[in-house]
């Protein structure tokens, strides 16, 4: 039997102690925020209660590898979840499907099955929310400190409309609830441009 609340509460009293301050976007929020997506887009594709536990474990552990590295943490967070959830009681057969679906947050995100499109979505669902200027502000601080790359404000808006130009949300329910606002955040950030 999976112990879905013994994992999530060893993930999330590590993210609240050891994460890195200067992860401004990655950082616990983003992980309790990508949970709640995660929960609301799975009982709306209506995803049975199994798989919504290997799911919901997949979103508290998808960023969890920044413990460990910010280049590649999705390898990271594989590594730590496949050491620590056979220890709340996960199957190898669960860590194969949670490990998969982790996998493909990575960008360009690449999901192949409804729980991997939940999670991506979920994983992006602020790109067609009201607080996408204040989160995507946040990445670029983090980029700035994590990575030494300073975006001037035209260069990261002229990243931020290209990124919002191409990016699809997989499921029909993050399409309902969140393309008008994606399609509203880039409607702004062309006006930004003078576009």
């Amino acid at each position: 039997m999976n112990d879905l609340k013994g994992a999530t509460d060893y993930i999330l009293n590590r993210i609240k102690k050891e994460l890195n301050p200067s992860l401004y976007y990655h950082d616990l929020n983003h992980t309790l925020d990508v949970v709640k997506a995660c929960r609301h887009y799975a009982q709306m594709e209506g995803i049975d209660q199994s798989d919504q536990i290997l799911l919901e474990t997949a979103a508290y552990f998808h960023d969890a590898g920044m413990l460990k590295a910010y280049i590649n943490h999705e390898e990271a967070s594989v590594e730590l979840l496949q050491q620590v959830l056979p220890g709340y009681g996960y199957s190898h057969r669960d860590l194969e499907v949670i490990s998969c679906v982790v996998m493909k947050t990575k960008l360009p995100q690449s999901a192949i099955n409804l729980m991997g499109e939940v999670l991506c979505d979920a994983d992006l669902d602020y790109l067609g929310r009201p607080d996408f200027f204040m989160i995507s502000h946040r990445l670029r601080y983090e980029w700035e400190l994590m990575l030494g790359k300073f975006y001037g404000l035209k260069e990261w808006y002229e990243l931020q409309y290209d990124f919002l130009s191409k990016h699809k949300y997989y499921t029909r329910s993050a399409r309902m609830l969140r393309n008008e606002g994606k399609e509203k955040n880039l409607a702004e950030v062309k006006l930004i441009l003078g576009k």
